[in-house]
């Protein structure tokens, strides 16, 4: 293990503030740009290299008893050396050291909160990884990343993601949900999270699909398919990709869909929901392209199309509920 005196280079040091620039909840276009500039360097990779390496390691370091006294001597020193405008001496040597997640942000639970990405009700966010692979969250969505040198790992902890894979083959990009298993080199697919199930739409590319009683006979899919990935296994189909992945234009289509299934989906994206209460209109399919969020729309079709009656609710919701005859 490199220790804490060891030499820090120039590499080291931009290579730790670019791993703390891409990780930030916003990464501008030319952020990811000059990155990927910089990265060409072989030594500077070598370097991010080892950055991604050590963020890798530093949960299972965290516990030790040796991390337990740098973090307290690095904090001690911290409180006396560091002074406005100047990044900590601790920070500037992350690359150099395997106790540098903790050694400035207190360890195992900064790094927790350093690799989650997540999104509110009615948000939607684009996630730059570093590898250059992007994330695109739906709605109550929650992802968590881990990447070292060797693989690169996001568990879809909840809601939908759209994942845009950089093409690396030493280093498969594997969608954990629970037990099941999405894998890709390189290409563009949408996970769904469903309780421990997934949906998994294939947009372009092939991806392997392992559900948790096939963990040694993974199915492959193509552009077009969605796989229902249960505990049992996965049953493959085939899909409208415009419709699956409408969201990320900010719609929602409907295609001879449930009644009670739209009113899920229109309500993912609201804080003021569509309560259905219309047991023998349920199972009616409907159609109609929505934008995200706007549930007037939504209600003023299903009203007028099913002749459903609309009632407010207390805090700001509405009721559709069959006609009294």
């Amino acid at each position: 293990m490199t220790g804490p005196k060891n030499r820090v280079t120039s590499a080291d040091t931009e290579a730790a503030k670019w791993h703390a620039r891409l990780g930030e909840r916003s990464v501008a276009t030319q952020t990811v740009e000059d990155f990927f500039a910089w990265h060409q360097r072989p030594e500077n990779a070598e370097a991010y290299r080892r950055v991604q390496a050590i963020w890798g390691q530093s949960p299972q370091l965290a516990g030790q008893p040796a991390m337990t006294d740098a973090v307290r001597d690095a904090l001690a020193r911290r409180k006396a050396k560091h002074r406005p405008g100047r990044m900590p001496q601790a920070l500037l040597g992350l690359a150099a050291v395997a106790t540098a997640a903790a050694l400035v942000f207190g360890g195992h639970a900064w790094f927790q909160a350093r690799s989650v990405y997540s999104t509110v009700t009615g948000e939607q966010r684009v996630v730059q990884l570093a590898d250059g692979s992007t994330v695109r969250l739906d709605t109550e969505s929650r992802i968590r990343v881990r990447f070292s040198g060797d693989h690169r790992d996001i568990d879809l902890e909840a809601g939908q993601a759209l994942f845009t894979v950089v093409h690396d083959q030493a280093r498969p990009f594997v969608v954990r949900v629970g037990e099941s298993t999405v894998t890709a080199v390189g290409t563009v697919f949408q996970v769904e999270r469903r309780g421990a199930d997934a949906d998994v739409t294939l947009v372009q590319g092939i991806v392997d699909v392992r559900s948790a009683a096939e963990r040694s006979k993974p199915v492959r899919i193509t552009v077009g398919d969605q796989a229902r990935v249960r505990a049992a296994g996965a049953a493959v189909s085939r899909v409208n990709l415009a419709s699956e992945t409408s969201w990320t234009e900010g719609q929602i289509v409907l295609r001879d869909t449930p009644l009670r299934d739209a009113v899920a989906q229109v309500n993912r994206y609201l804080t003021d929901k569509v309560e259905l209460d219309a047991p023998g209109l349920a199972a009616t399919p409907v159609n109609g392209v929505f934008k995200t969020g706007d549930r007037d729309a939504f209600v003023s079709m299903a009203s007028g199309g099913l002749g459903l009656e609309v009632s407010p609710l207390a805090g700001g919701g509405v009721r559709l509920s069959e006609r009294r005859k």
